[in-house]
């Protein structure tokens, strides 16, 4: 099987304008394109053709709205410039409060080879570990966005740092490098635009571990040089959610459909099959780690199969198509800074927990509300 005609699916990203469903669009076009060619190497027994077809269809079925549904929405919840400032300093000082309240629980400073060991012991109550997702993935990222476009910069790196002070609290490789991510996204958008910058945030981290597999071939480096950021950006970032695809489709070929009870709602009105989520269903039966996966594998393979997979991918594009008409009107750079977190998040975790436990419904909603008019001003 050939990727050939999916890569004619790229011409797509050639005659669209840069939106969220552009951003959050490129980067699952890169999963399912690394799918479709690891498929040809995979061993595991499920109809490969049927797969091949089912994200082709799936991937096309959410690039169409989430590209090219853009129609702007009139706020009508208008908030003067003045008022819009006292919510930015209010969003910093919440973010602060929530930081000081994970630290009475949790505060280790630890190398990234060791929370792997101990992120398990962590233990947070359950509405702090919600506002800790949305402040980190969403508030402090926003906030970031906002004082970048004001030039405020002592108070954007301050949102930095307060971003960076999440890591030894939830131990997580995303809140470590997330500053690092953001100040690129930013550098990088200063003198290209939007959609460049998307496709170069992809290209350029995957560059350079092809570079440095291609140093440790030569002995030039050591292994431990090479795995360090070869295993965390190309394969953690790029292959994983790509692999989880294949995993999903040989599991939910021989196992019950989800139909979405994954999602506690849904799990509390009708009966599962699953009592563990869905990343811990996968740890136990291939022994691959606790992973989750994008919204292709679990709004789509697990939940309906593999046959209406397609249906569920344009319904999340769809979704996502509303992000782009109520963030319509602001600066590309604005909605690229202020989603450059969010959009990581949506390649590993399902649609549902993106939009409540990582915010991204809170995103919609404030990129609703922000006056176009400051962006005039300056």
């Amino acid at each position: 099987m050939s990727i050939t005609p999916f890569a004619l699916i790229s011409i797509l990203f050639s005659l669209s304008q840069f939106s969220f469903g552009y951003f959050l669009g490129f980067y699952f076009y890169t999963i399912i394109l690394g799918y479709l060619w690891l498929i040809q190497l995979s061993t595991f027994p499920y109809d490969h053709a049927l797969a091949y077809a089912s994200s082709f269809t799936s991937a096309l079925a959410f690039l169409v709205p989430a590209l090219f549904i853009t129609a702007p929405i009139k706020p009508r919840l208008a908030i003067s410039p003045d008022t819009f400032g006292k919510l930015l300093t209010s969003i910093f000082v919440l973010s602060a409060i929530i930081v000081v309240c994970g630290a009475l629980f949790n505060l280790r400073l630890v190398g990234i080879s060791e929370i792997y060991s101990l992120r398990n012991e962590l233990q947070f109550p359950g509405l702090l570990q919600y506002a800790m997702g949305i402040t980190s993935n969403v508030l402090l990222p926003f906030a970031f966005a906002c004082f970048v476009a004001q030039k405020s910069w002592w108070r954007a790196t301050s949102t930095l740092l307060l971003l960076l002070l999440f890591y030894p609290i939830t131990l997580s490789k995303l809140a470590l490098f997330a500053p690092v991510w953001l100040l690129f996204l930013g550098s990088v958008s200063l003198f290209l635009e939007a959609r460049t910058t998307v496709a170069l945030s992809l290209l350029l981290p995957i560059l350079l571990g092809v570079i440095l597999a291609r140093l440790f071939e030569t002995n030039a480096i050591t292994y431990q040089q090479f795995i360090s950021y070869f295993g965390l950006v190309n394969f953690r970032m790029i292959a994983l959610p790509s692999s989880a695809l294949d995993y999903y489709n040989d599991f939910f070929t021989t196992h019950e459909l989800t139909y979405f009870c994954q999602i506690n709602l849904v799990k509390s009105l009708v009966s599962c099959p699953y009592r563990e989520p869905l990343a811990i269903v996968m740890q136990d039966a291939y022994q691959v780690g606790n992973f989750n996966a994008s919204l292709f594998a679990t709004e789509g393979i697990a939940s309906v199969g593999m046959n209406m997979a397609p249906v569920a991918a344009l319904a999340c594009g769809l979704i996502i198509s509303l992000g782009n008409c109520l963030s319509s009107g602001l600066p590309s750079r604005f909605v690229l800074l202020s989603a450059g977190v969010l959009a990581q998040t949506f390649l590993n975790v399902p649609l549902t927990i993106s939009f409540v436990t990582n915010g991204a419904a809170l995103l919609f909603l404030l990129w609703y509300i922000t006056p176009r008019s400051l962006f005039e001003r300056v």
